[in-house]
């Protein structure tokens, strides 16, 4: 199974958290290390990506 996870922005923040970059790492840190186990123990196809305007852009997009 593929599974995409968007990241970036307010997805690295919970509520009320300053947009700091020491607490944006420090959720990143927490978000990776259970992405990793869920890959790792399930051999899932793992894609992530910056989460800013939630759009999914195909790699190979068909010429028109």
């Amino acid at each position: 199974m593929r599974i995409v996870i968007a990241l970036g922005g307010n997805a690295l923040l919970h509520r009320g958290e300053h947009p700091d970059a020491a607490v944006q790492k420090a959720n990143i840190d927490r978000v990776t290390t259970a992405i990793a186990a869920l890959a790792h123990d399930h051999d899932h196809e793992t894609v992530i990506t910056h989460g800013r305007s939630g759009t999914l852009v195909h790699p190979d997009p068909p010429v028109v």
